[in-house]
């Protein structure tokens, strides 16, 4: 078997390459307050066809939290794939996604802020030149409408 080459999909990742850290906020639900978050991420490449995110950052109590984030692209779909699994929950988040012009936007099916079933999620990757990037994650409601819940600036670590 043959060693795929990287398409356009797998270059567009390699910009998230590099070490970063980051500065954000996020509701744990509609009648939350805001807490704000920091952390790093240090993000490799896998062949050049796979990018790997391994993040730590503080929950509002000052608790250290780890999290692994893996995106690819799959040329015979034409989508891309990943998934994220945290410290500080038990669900495997599975992602299924596509660019939108110079965003990537990835879904993922989990439990609904309610409690009750699930919900639709979506995390987009909006890069801003060179140095940074910013990640919104947001949540659909029933009504099929979008409601972000988490914003985080990353900037390339010094």
């Amino acid at each position: 078997m043959e060693t795929p080459k990287p398409a356009k999909e797998h270059e567009w990742l390699g910009q998230l390459v590099g070490d970063w850290t980051f500065e954000g906020d996020f509701w744990m639900g509609p009648d939350q307050p805001r807490v704000k978050t920091s952390g790093r991420w240090s993000i490799r490449s896998l062949g050049g066809l796979w990018v790997v995110a391994d993040g730590v950052g503080e929950d509002p109590t000052g608790a250290t939290n780890t999290s692994q984030m893996t995106i690819g692209y799959e040329p015979e779909r034409g989508r891309f794939v990943g998934s994220f699994i945290a410290s500080m929950m038990t669900k495997f988040w599975l992602y299924d996604g596509q660019l939108d012009g110079d965003r990537l936007v990835l879904e993922a099916e989990g439990p609904a802020f309610s409690g009750q079933g699930t919900a639709l999620y979506r995390d987009v990757f909006a890069i801003e030149g060179r140095e940074g990037f910013r990640l919104t994650s947001e949540v659909q409601g029933e009504d099929g409408g979008w409601t972000e819940f988490l914003t985080a600036d990353y900037r390339r670590a010094a």
